[in-house]
């Protein structure tokens, strides 16, 4: 028996065969990333204006590929997951990516290939850097994207993988393309030796109810295809070769969370409403437009946290204006009369961009982040007011603004706010003022709530944050894990206080962070009053199944 522990992307059971699939098996001919074959002479240089036709032509093709590959997922999946193509689709249109690679091929006169690969591996850095599991994520995003212009330059075909019978697909990483072109009738589930639990193949897995391990240390070369295997995506564990009696175990729980899942699916189109008759709001956090369609498919009552922070990462230049306003336009207007909660731009050191003149800090976390970084740059945050305040009229707009710890912090939001108003009623353009709130994720904005309550018409209780600056420490540092209490008395009592102190002035509370999620804590949530909780869209049902059992 060989056990392996890595990180679940999608909760549920699978047992079966393994496909153990490496590199050769699923991409036989990969580009060498080089052009040795199409390199001039020394004394001879590379056409750039010949190299770049080459690319223009090699990004029309990809695209085409994935306007396939997303009118397949549209089918297959839903829209959520054309979504997944479309956001590529989106990359080859980045300006900033192409004019990377273009660059460097009239600079160093290499070939589009080289210029490529160069151009991926950065932008892959950048992300990877960026110490986020969004952006993170995003890496994956344009390496797969690099490989697929790198495979029209040379001309390959894509194909996908043949399974000769339902397995469990075994693999040191997989692309979204490369997943969805598998027969997903006989996929029992996925393990990845690379991988994030936010990546497209990710979000993939989640959306076809496939058990998903991402980050598994394994070995390929010691693993076989028609290998027993045992996928716990509830536990995060994969078991190679187990014994009869941890595959009855396997089988048994197998029947049981089908009938959990069958039992979900119930809970659509339900009331969030307790036993007793308590109701409370169920939204989704979302980290861009391309997740509106899975909040939706997921019942979300709305959208309790959209991180803008998407459009401003992976560029050399800030978003401008008009491409906010659409962005946000957009969710606006597929969420309908659903509540929508956009939260300004937070970044800072940790999470930057060069046009921001950001520099390394020894400690982000107590850094020029949130709203600092927007009282440190005014045009960019009156840019995003704009867009905003104008993007209001299509829908159900709340604005959220991060890292408060004092009323003056507000009061100059608001003065701040009033100059944008002003600069839109003199061009005359449309606009509308949403309701204006304020994150709850510092032990000094949880002690001065009952003033904040006065001016802010809601609060987000960011419990991520908050439970890292409550116990004083770092909730990435792994060491620290056993001290990384979200369930700490301190923090129940501190958000406890800021429902109290709100309620006192009339206005809601809500919980954005990863405690929301926590069904062992939604009980409690309930008592203190909290009017909302905002999970990942895959999990608004489990949580208003377990809050429809609560007397």
């Amino acid at each position: 028996m060989i056990r392996f522990v890595g990180k679940s992307a999608h909760k549920g059971i699978a047992a079966g065969p393994a496909a153990v699939l490496r590199e050769e098996d699923l991409r036989p001919e990969r580009s060498k990333n080089a052009c040795q074959d199409r390199k001039a002479p020394p004394d001879r240089k590379t056409d750039p204006e010949e190299e770049i036709r080459k690319l223009e032509q090699a990004v029309r093709t990809a695209k085409e590929q994935l306007g396939s590959l997303c009118q397949k997922a549209a089918l297959e999946v839903g829209k959520n997951g054309a979504a997944i193509f479309e956001a590529h689709q989106m990359i080859l249109e980045d300006e900033n990516y192409l004019n990377a690679i273009c660059e460097r091929i009239r600079t160093e006169q290499t070939c589009a290939q080289d210029a490529v690969a160069a151009a991926g591996e950065h932008f892959s850095k950048m992300f990877l850097g960026m110490d986020d599991d969004y952006m993170e994520a995003r890496a994956a995003d344009i390496k797969d994207i690099s490989e697929r212009l790198l495979r029209c330059l040379d001309e390959r075909e894509e194909k996908g993988f043949v399974l000769t019978e339902p397995s469990v697909i075994v693999a040191e990483d997989l692309t979204p393309a490369e997943t969805l072109l598998m027969d997903r009738k006989k996929i029992l589930a996925f393990v990845t030796v690379c991988g994030f639990v936010n990546s497209h193949t990710a979000i993939l897995a989640r959306m076809m109810n496939i058990p998903a391990l991402v980050a598994v240390p394994m070995d390929l070369s010691k693993l076989r295809t028609g290998m027993k295997a045992i996928v716990d995506g509830i536990n995060g564990e994969v078991i190679f070769e187990p014994d009869e009696v941890l595959i009855g175990k396997a089988e048994q729980r197998i029947r049981e969370e089908k009938e959990k899942a069958a039992l979900l699916m119930e809970m659509k189109g339900r009331e969030n409403r307790t036993l007793s008759g308590r109701k409370i709001e169920v939204y989704a956090n979302i980290g861009g437009g391309g997740e509106v369609e899975q909040a939706l498919e997921n019942d979300a009552g709305g959208i309790g946290l959209m991180r803008s922070e998407f459009l401003y990462l992976g560029r050399e230049t800030p978003p401008a204006e008009e491409e906010q306003f659409l962005a946000y336009r957009t969710v606006l207007e597929k969420m309908g009369d659903k509540r929508v909660i956009i939260r300004t731009l937070d970044m800072g050191a940790d999470k930057g961009a060069d046009y921001l003149g950001t520099v390394r800090e020894e400690n982000p976390a107590l850094g020029c982040r949130g709203i600092r970084i927007c009282f440190r740059r005014p045009d960019l945050f009156k840019t995003q007011l704009r867009a905003l305040l104008r993007a209001s009229v299509y829908g159900n707009l709340s604005i959220l603004y991060p890292m408060i710890t004092a009323t003056a912090e507000v009061m100059r939001i608001y003065q701040i706010l009033e100059e944008v108003k002003e600069e839109l009623r003199k061009e005359q353009a449309a606009y509308t003022v949403p309701e204006q709130g304020i994150m709850i994720e510092t032990p000094a904005a949880v002690m001065v709530s009952d003033e904040l309550a006065r001016k802010a018409d809601f609060f987000s209780v960011g419990t991520n944050d908050l439970t890292q600056y409550t116990l004083a420490l770092d909730r990435r540092n792994g060491n620290l894990a056993d001290f990384y209490d979200p369930g700490h008395k301190a923090v129940l009592r501190m958000i406890k206080m800021v429902t109290e102190n709100a309620h006192r002035c009339g206005k809601r509370v809500g919980i954005c962070g990863e405690m929301a999620a926590d069904t062992a804590l939604t009980e409690e949530f309930l008592k203190m009053g909290i009017d909302e909780l905002s999970v990942s869209p895959s999990l608004i049902l489990p949580l208003r199944k377990r809050i429809r059992e609560i007397s």
